[in-house]
């Protein structure tokens, strides 16, 4: 298996110019001095840069948002240019599963027309995190190796895996959450639920829930983080110590993992959205 993934490097060095390995290989040619230094698993906690690019560097990660980003645009074209008056079963299931969704949002946020307003947010988190999840299954990712530096680095990356893109998705979400309360509300009863002098209990309470509202940003991003890298995590080691029997169920968990923080993902930013937008109710509003 080696030598395939072995010829399987050169051809790749031979077509990009670019030294590409195979994360077998690489342990196969190092299995004896990880044994030397009693070490065999390698986890790396931040994204490694792959390339550079006028100064901006490009990591693993990175490479896997743009290309979840350009198969949901590819996806949405295609199923654009199939619309017709007589649904086709790709379109039937389409429009289920977004009509389906709208009349859930509807519900929640007892308004179809702002139902109608944050869909496309919503949705949008639900498919691309959806998508990202799914497809750091994919045979190569995390498997391809680059030279960079000196070292080879995993060229694929669960998008998720990294800090970053959970950060930017939750700042993403906050600034909403918040923007809209504004907006609904006005800024003086928005505030009202945060600030609220009618009496010192109300004012700490208040103040709580402020922090509460704050730490949003880090239960957002950690959440979807942590699991996405630990479930990476769980199935390196597995695969270092029972290669051929253990990663198959842990796999096909980390499939519904990556489905359930999706889904977990864009339920939490609706939610939030509605609490934004409640009116507050005399002095027990915080």
């Amino acid at each position: 298996m080696s030598g395939v993934l072995a010829q399987l490097g050169s051809f790749f060095n031979n077509l990009f110019g670019t030294p590409v390995a195979f994360a077998a290989t690489e342990a196969a040619g190092h299995a004896e001095g990880a044994a030397e230094h009693g070490s065999g698993i390698h986890v790396v906690l931040k994204a490694e840069e792959v390339f550079n690019l006028a100064g901006f560097p490009i990591t693993n990660s990175l490479i896997m948002t743009v290309i979840s980003t350009v198969l949901l645009i590819a996806f949405a074209y295609f199923v654009r240019s199939k619309l017709a008056m007589i649904p086709g079963k790709l379109q039937a299931g389409v429009e289920m599963l977004f009509q389906g969704v709208l009349d859930y949002m509807a519900e929640t946020l007892e308004s179809k027309a702002l139902a109608r307003k944050f869909f496309p947010l919503i949705m949008t988190i639900f498919l691309f995190v959806l998508v990202a999840n799914q497809l750091a299954f994919l045979p190569g990712v995390g498997s391809i190796l680059v030279d960079h530096a000196g070292s080879m680095v995993p060229l694929l990356r669960a998008p998720a895996a990294d800090l970053n893109m959970t950060l930017a998705l939750a700042i993403i979400a906050f600034l909403v959450i918040e923007i809209t309360g504004v907006v609904i509300l006005g800024f003086f009863k928005y505030a009202g639920k945060y600030v609220n002098f009618s009496s010192p209990v109300n004012f700490a309470v208040g103040i709580i829930e402020l922090l509460s509202n704050i730490g949003r940003l880090i239960s957002f991003s950690f959440r979807l983080f942590g699991n996405v890298f630990a479930g990476e995590v769980m199935i390196v080691v597995a695969l270092f110590f029972v290669a051929y029997l253990l990663p198959v169920p842990l796999i096909a968990f980390e499939v519904f993992v990556g489905f359930i923080q999706a889904v977990v993902f864009s339920m939490l930013t609706l939610f939030f959205i509605k609490l934004s937008i409640m009116e507050p109710h005399g002095d027990e509003a915080h």
